[in-house]
C-alpha cells in the first residue's frame, strides 16, 4: 500500500531522471521532475536542426561501473551490424549477447551503437594523436628540437617534481613535463576556463584525468602495438584508463534519445516530468525541506509538498531559493562560484579541407584545437558519433565549440555574427573553406562547466550547510559543482536513492564519488562495498 511519499527532483538531466526512474523501480516514492527548459537531458540533450542532430559537448557512453553500463543497455540494447548480416555478438564483462540489428527492440530506433573512439589534437596546422603517443609520426611533426625539449623537461619533472600540486599547471607538468604541457595542454585548457592554468585548482586534473600521464599513454601505445588485438566488440576495457578507451556506446540518435526515453518511462510508471517548470522557492522547517514552490510557463505558481528533494540546479540558484536563514559565509561562497558557459556552432558543409592520409573523410569524433591564434576550442564531427546524426550522409555536419562567460561580447552577438566568426576561424586554420558551408545553427548553453576557481577552495562550507537539511540531496554536475561525467552524475543519484531506501540519509558517500575512481569496485568487477 502506497505511503504517498513524494520526491521533488529539480532538473531533468542524467542525475535527475536517473533518480526518478530508480525511485519508481525500487520504492513506493513517487517522483515529480521539474525541468525549467523545454529540453530533456540537460547538457546531455540532443539538439535537432533540419533533421541534423547536435550533441552538446560530446557524450561517450562508457563507464567502469557495471551498474551504469547495465542501466544504459537495459533501456537501449547494444546493436552492431559491422558484418552486414544484421547480427553481431557483443561482449561485455564476461557476458555475451547477440543482438539483431533489425529486431533489437520494439522500437528499432532505441538502440546503442558501438562506436570507435578517435580524438586528435590540431596544432601547427596538423594532427597529433590524443592521448599523446609519441609515435614516429608525432615525433616527426614535432621536429627534433621540440622533441628533445619535451624529453628533457619530462625527465626533469620526474626527477624534480613539484612537491605540492596546488594548481592545474602543477598537476599537468608533473605528469607530462613543462614542454609537453605548453605544447599540447595549455592553450586548449585556458580556452576552456578563460584563466591561466596556474589559477585553476589541481582538483580539476584529479577529477578529469587522474590516471593519465605521459607514462600511461606510452605504455598503452606499446601494449596496443605488441599485444594480441582484442575483439573489436569488447567494450568493457576494464584495465584501460578512461582517457585511453578505444570504443564506446552511443545512442543511435544522440544522447538526448536515451534521456527522452527515460522520461517516457518515468511517466509510464506513474511519475511526472513537468517541462518549462521552474523551482522558485524551497520551504524548510530548519531541518528539512517541506515543500517546493514552482512557477509554470503561464506564470501560475503551485506549492508541492515534498518528502525528499533532489537538486541539480546550480548551487548559487539553490542558495537563493532556500527559504531559510543563510549564513553570511555560505552566501559569500555561493556568490563566488564561477561557471563557464558554452556555445556550439553547427555547420553543414559539403566537405572539409583536411582529410585522412589516404584522402578519406576524417574519422575523429572530436578534435582539440590547440592553435593559439583562434578561440575555437574543439570541433565535433557528428557523422562519426553516429551516421544517423546527419540527414544527408553525403554532407559533413560539424560542431565548433566555444567556451565563454555569459558576460562576454560573444555571448551577446547575433547568431549570424557568431556563425560568420566561427567559419572564418576554421577557414583560417585550414579546416574548411567558406564556400563549402551550406547552413549554420548556433546553440548557447549557460553554466555548462562548474569552475575550480573563484570561491571553490571554500566549497566545504556549502556542503556542511546544505547537509543539515536531512531530506535535501545535491546530485549531478551543477548540483554538486563538480565537473562530473554523465555516469558519475548518474551514480550520485543512484547512491542517494540507495541510501534513502535503506533509511540512511548520510550525504558523504555522494561527495566521494569522483571521476576515474573505480567506484568501490575491484578491477575484476566485484564490489568491495
Amino acid at each position: 500500500m502506497s505511503t504517498g511519499r513524494t520526491a521533488v527532483i529539480i532538473g531533468a538531466g542524467p542525475a535527475g531522471l536517473t533518480a526518478a526512474l530508480e525511485f519508481l523501480r525500487r520504492s513506493d516514492i513517487r517522483p515529480i521532475v521539474l525541468e525549467a527548459s523545454h529540453r530533456i537531458g540537460g547538457i546531455s540533450c540532443t539538439i535537432e536542426y533540419k533533421g541534423n542532430r547536435m550533441d552538446i559537448g560530446g557524450h561517450r557512453f562508457f563507464s567502469k561501473v557495471d551498474r551504469v553500463m547495465d542501466w544504459w543497455t537495459e533501456l537501449m540494447p547494444i546493436v552492431s551490424d559491422e558484418s552486414g548480416d544484421g547480427a553481431h555478438t557483443v561482449s561485455y564483462q564476461n557476458r555475451t549477447s547477440t543482438v539483431n540489428a533489425r529486431t533489437a527492440s520494439e522500437d528499432e530506433e532505441l538502440v546503442m551503437l558501438v562506436r570507435p573512439r578517435k580524438s586528435r589534437i590540431y596544432f601547427l596546422r596538423g594532427f597529433f594523436d590524443y592521448p599523446i603517443t609519441l609515435s614516429a609520426g608525432t615525433l616527426a611533426r614535432l621536429g627534433p628540437v621540440r622533441t628533445i625539449k619535451i624529453g628533457i623537461s619530462y625527465l626533469l619533472a620526474r626527477i624534480f617534481p613539484r612537491k605540492e600540486e596546488k594548481t592545474l599547471e602543477d598537476f599537468l607538468i608533473n605528469r607530462f613535463g613543462k614542454e609537453l604541457y605548453k605544447t599540447f595542454f595549455q592553450s586548449y585548457t585556458e580556452k576552456v576556463w578563460g584563466v591561466p592554468c596556474d589559477q585553476i585548482s589541481a582538483a580539476w586534473g584529479a577529477q578529469r584525468i587522474k590516471g593519465l600521464s605521459l607514462r600511461t599513454a606510452v605504455m598503452h601505445f606499446l601494449k596496443k602495438a605488441f599485444s594480441r588485438k582484442k575483439k573489436s566488440s569488447d567494450i568493457a576495457q576494464k584495465d584501460t584508463e578512461t582517457s585511453l578507451i578505444e570504443k564506446f556506446l552511443y545512442p543511435k540518435l544522440g544522447p538526448g534519445q536515451l534521456w527522452e526515453h527515460v522520461a517516457d518511462e518515468v511517466v509510464r510508471m506513474g511519475g511526472e516530468v513537468r517541462m518549462n517548470t521552474r523551482a522558485e522557492r524551497l520551504f524548510t522547517d530548519g531541518n528539512r525541506v517541506t515543500s517546493v514552490e514552482v512557477r509554470y510557463e503561464s506564470g501560475e505558481t503551485e506549492i508541492i509538498r515534498a518528502d525528499f528533494v533532489f537538486s541539480t540546479m546550480p548551487i548559487r540558484e539553490l542558495i537563493h531559493c532556500l527559504d531559510a536563514p543563510i549564513p553570511a559565509n555560505v552566501k559569500e561562497v555561493a556568490e563566488g562560484l564561477i561557471y563557464r558557459d558554452f556555445i556550439t556552432v553547427g555547420l553543414l558543409v559539403n566537405k572539409l579541407t583536411v582529410t585522412e592520409p589516404d584522402g578519406s573523410p576524417l574519422k575523429d569524433t572530436w578534435i582539440y584545437i590547440q592553435e593559439p591564434d583562434v578561440t575555437v576550442g574543439r570541433l565535433q564531427i557528428f557523422n562519426n558519433w553516429s551516421p544517423y546524426m546527419v540527414a544527408d550522409p553525403t554532407k559533413v555536419w560539424i560542431g565548433l565549440e566555444y567556451f565563454c562567460y555569459d558576460t562576454d561580447p560573444m555571448w551577446h552577438m547575433q547568431n549570424d555574427e557568431i556563425a560568420r566568426f566561427a567559419i572564418a576561424e576554421v577557414e583560417k586554420i585550414g579546416i574548411l573553406k567558406t564556400g563549402d558551408v551550406l547552413d549554420a545553427h548556433v546553440v548557447r548553453v549557460p553554466k555548462t562547466y562548474p569552475a575550480y576557481f573563484g570561491t571553490y577552495d571554500r566549497f566545504e562550507e556549502i556542503i556542511e550547510y546544505t547537509s543539515k537539511f536531512e531530506n535535501l540531496f545535491l546530485v549531478g554536475r551543477n548540483g554538486m559543482h563538480k565537473y562530473n561525467n554523465q555516469d558519475h552524475s548518474m551514480l550520485t543519484a543512484m547512491t542517494a536513492v540507495d541510501n534513502i531506501t535503506a533509511g540512511n540519509f548520510d550525504k558523504d558517500p555522494l561527495w566521494k564519488i569522483n571521476t576515474e575512481q573505480e567506484y568501490h569496485e575491484e578491477k575484476n568487477g566485484s564490489e568491495k562495498q
